[in-house]
């Protein structure tokens, strides 16, 4: 059969105006057509296979909501900076009172003057276009009205030309254009001043040639005019009072506006590795088996996670919040116990200072390794810190992927000193972690906060700073060095929404802002979000606020505070 549903107004791939940015791409176009096809603003789009995020960037652009999933860290990176840096246009909403206005003169009727509320679900205002039949036309009174209006002005008009030239010129005779001879032809005085309005025009109007009412050349140009304004009227009456087609893909644009990204969060959840039973019922890694590196026989031998976090380790030491300060190893070997794997010799070392690394001191360091595919937990850290305080270590280093929120205010038992490592997510992909770029385990102190009673059921959030390690001792930073910092103001252990958003840092980041949006940033209004002290807030109903603190490394701690 042929294909009758073949999509080749589209490019398979990207084009100028849609450029490649990940080795599998779907030019936006057919994303839009697609969900313009089968979705409505406020819809919620689900997009499994992430990719670049276009499904993502399109529905963002069309109102509608999303959900996008990927096994690939570095597309959804990618997707979120796509989506960040994306740039909108404003689509009047149906439910505004601009856009009230906009259809009542789409429409030709008065606006309505109902609230509005700005609901998205409403959709936008959208340009159309006229689906007129014979039985429109037939049933418009309107048109008949409009005829008369104009004969009392083009018959007179008729009359004098067919009196001046001798001709007997019906309506839909006169011609476009007259002969030389014709347009010179003088007109009889008493012939103008009878007519029922001026005919002598002297300017150019809609592109007709004018010229004196006292030769037919006037009177032919006046016709054509009061001809050409009556059939625009009718027309217009005609696609007024017709049925009308959305162009749904043509919504009306308000020019003085810019929208970007709604809020929107990056969650993650580590995919499981699930074993496997071969045909001699021993256990297999599938992902292994699929990439060629499995063994055959009961001699295969899976990768030890930890070794290889180990390795890393000794390699690359621990990133702490300052870019220059860092925990190297001079060694690292295995200990046996149970919840700490490994015993290392470290010192604190400054970027480009070679007396540094010499002079500080070497502490004993404990090492918990936490799951490949999980988090560590707060009595996971306490089990460890005591197994390291009965061992007599200096430190302890908890190096995970994850941490749980309770697990995030544990940093000291004792004399011990616990420090928690992140991993960078670049671990599970050899080919980033091997190029030595980036920081592969990094320390974030923890963020000084104070509770402030405002009164009235009110309280405020103030951060004063990160404590942080560094030689041997716990060191209190100032809020330069907190890039942003947000606060759920009714912390659940679930989810963790921004009520509150605060950019204390020492740099201007709305300098930024407003290069990336061209357009004036109103400064007092971000003046107001620079700050170290929240707005005040009701009480949490369970007691219970969580701030999170990111600081200009991309490194980030959360803190719960029981109220």
């Amino acid at each position: 059969m042929p294909i009758s549903n073949y999509w080749d107004d589209v490019s398979s791939g990207a084009s100028a105006s849609d450029p490649k940015i990940y080795v599998v791409q779907t030019t936006a176009r057919i994303i839009q057509r697609c969900i313009l096809l089968a979705t409505d603003p406020g819809d919620l789009v689900l997009d499994p296979t992430c990719g670049s995020g276009t499904t993502a960037f399109v529905a963002e652009q069309w109102g509608r909501r999303w959900i996008t999933i990927d096994t690939s860290r570095v597309a959804l990176a990618l997707a979120r900076a796509r989506i960040m840096g994306a740039r909108y246009p404003w689509y009047l909403l149906a439910d505004s009172r601009e856009g009230q206005v906009k259809e009542g003169e789409v429409t030709r009727v008065v606006p309505a003057d109902t609230p509005t509320y700005c609901r998205i679900r409403q959709g936008f205002v959208y340009r159309r276009v006229p689906r007129i039949g014979l039985k429109s036309i037939a049933n418009n009174a309107e048109i008949d009205t409009i005829w008369e209006s104009y004969q009392v002005k083009l018959e007179p008009l008729r009359q004098a030309i067919n009196a001046a030239l001798g001709t007997d010129w019906q309506e839909w005779e006169i011609p476009r254009e007259l002969t030389d001879a014709q347009a010179k032809t003088p007109v009889r005085p008493e012939r103008v001043e009878g007519l029922p309005f001026s005919a002598s025009v002297e300017e150019q109007k809609d592109g007709a040639s004018t010229g004196s009412a006292r030769t037919v050349e006037g009177l032919h140009a006046a016709w054509w005019q009061q001809r050409i304004a009556r059939q625009r009227e009718i027309d217009a009456s005609i696609a007024a009072k017709a049925d009308t087609e959305y162009l749904y893909d043509q919504p009306y644009e308000d020019k003085s506006r810019v929208r970007v990204a709604g809020p929107f969060t990056v969650e993650s959840l580590s995919p499981h590795r699930v074993p496997a039973m071969d045909v001699d019922d021993s256990l297999f890694d599938e992902l292994e088996a699929a990439e060629g590196r499995r063994q055959a026989g009961a001699a295969a031998e899976s990768v030890d996670f930890t070794a290889m976090v180990l390795d890393n380790l000794k390699r690359s030491g621990v990133q702490q919040a300052h870019k220059a300060d860092r925990l190297v190893f001079s060694s690292l070997k295995p200990w046996p116990g149970r919840f700490i794997c490994a015993e290392g010799a470290v010192r604190q070392a400054s970027e480009g200072d070679s007396d540094t690394l010499s002079d500080s001191p070497t502490r004993r360091a404990a090492i918990l390794i936490g799951p490949e595919y999980g988090t560590v937990a707060r009595a996971d850290l306490t089990a460890a810190a005591r197994e390291a305080m009965e061992a007599g270590f200096d430190l302890l280093i908890a190096a995970s992927f994850n941490f749980d929120a309770h697990a995030s205010e544990f940093d000291r038992m004792g004399a011990l000193t616990v420090l928690q490592a992140r991993i960078n997510p670049d671990l599970h992909m050899p080919d980033l972690a091997n190029t030595g770029a980036g920081n592969l385990f990094t320390v974030f102190g923890e963020p000084d906060i104070q509770v402030h009673d405002e009164g009235d059921g009110c309280i405020s959030i103030e951060v004063a700073g990160i404590d942080m390690y560094k030689g041997g001792e716990i060191v209190a930073s100032d809020a330069d060095d907190i890039a942003v910092w947000f606060i759920d103001t009714d912390y659940n252990y679930e989810s963790f929404f921004v009520r509150h958003a605060y950019f204390p840092g020492a740099n201007d980041p709305y300098k930024a802002l407003k290069t990336t949006l061209k357009a004036e940033i109103d400064a007092d209004a971000w003046e107001s979000l620079k700050r170290t002290r929240s707005r005040p807030f009701p009480k949490p109903k369970d007691g219970r606020v969580a701030v999170k603190v990111i600081n200009h490394l991309g490194d980030e701690v959360m803190k719960v505070v029981g109220v």
